[in-house]
């Protein structure tokens, strides 16, 4: 599928092409080369009601490896999909709670495995049920497809501590999307959720603050291409051309703004730090920067 959403079209991103709106995936809800998956914080929403024909993937179990810190390798990933029905000649639709910040780490671990046809639900379930869409209990079943998977590569938009910490010796941006609460250290995790991992708080020395939620709007849409703009390029001085990390706490949030700028600005050189604040938190001897 080619043809670019028109909504979307009119927020003038670099890479139209990888979100849809909420009324382009209702008119393809029957679509046979189109294949719907939530991801979601909470892994029990989906049971409750989803889009019609949507398919549950759980980053807890189905992304991520169950005895190492680490996705899930080639073969794992290659299950998924076939058992999904999802080959490379399906346009695989991601949507989920939390503004997308679950899908948008789904379509990141895609984006490992080199998985091109993938798109995001701009605005994601919130705005899908405020529009009062149809939403059903049904599990929809699809024939299993003989998708290969190819090597993951991890190297492209994917960075480790010792790249977090290069990147942070050379002054190179760094950009931590947590609240500014996490940010200074006051806090070690968000607001309103529990302490989860992490012993110190603080950030990356040299990282800039800006939390996520910027690039969001109110209905959980992303914001226009000026208005991103306006926040990452004249308030926080990033380019094109500039190498960029993001980071949070585990990944989640920070794949949302790895999407922003390398999709929504057409940034080719952003990474997500994965392991994010709770493996610098923890570590030995990491260096540790307090306040704003």
């Amino acid at each position: 599928m080619t043809a670019i959403d028109p909504v979307i079209a009119a927020k003038r991103y670099a890479h139209p092409e990888v979100l849809v709106s909420t009324e382009w995936l209702a008119e393809h809800l029957s679509d046979d080369s189109v294949r719907i998956v939530e991801c979601d914080e909470d892994v029990l929403l989906y049971e409750v009601a989803h889009i019609p024909g949507a398919q549950k993937v759980d980053w807890h179990t189905d992304l991520n490896d169950q005895l190492i810190r680490d996705y899930v390798g080639r073969d794992q990933f290659q299950e998924l999909l076939r058992s999904r029905g999802i080959d490379e000649s399906k346009t695989v639709v991601f949507y989920g709670d939390k503004n997308n910040w679950w899908a948008s780490y789904a379509f990141w671990v895609f984006k490992l495995f080199g998985f091109e046809n993938a798109r995001l639900l701009d605005g994601g379930r919130a705005k899908w049920e405020a529009e009062g869409r149809a939403m059903t209990t049904d599990r929809p079943s699809f024939a299993r497809t003989s998708y290969d998977a190819p090597p993951r590569s991890d190297e492209r938009i994917r960075a480790f501590f010792n790249d977090a910490l290069a990147q942070s010796v050379a002054r190179k941006p760094l950009v931590d999307v947590r609240s500014p609460q996490e940010f200074t250290g006051e806090r070690t995790h968000m607001p309103d959720y529990p302490q989860e991992g992490t012993l110190r708080g603080g950030h990356i020395p040299g990282a800039r603050s800006v939390p996520w939620a910027r690039a969001a709007n109110s209905d959980a849409t992303f914001k226009s291409a000026l208005e991103l703009r306006s926040i990452y390029e004249r308030e926080q001085g990033l380019n094109a051309s500039d190498e960029i990390v993001t980071y949070c706490r585990i990944g989640e949030r920070s794949a949302h703004t790895w999407f922003v700028l390398t999709y929504l600005l057409g940034y080719p050189n952003v990474r997500n730090y994965d392991g994010s604040w709770t493996e610098w938190g923890n570590t030995v001897r990491a260096p540790i920067a307090v306040g704003s």
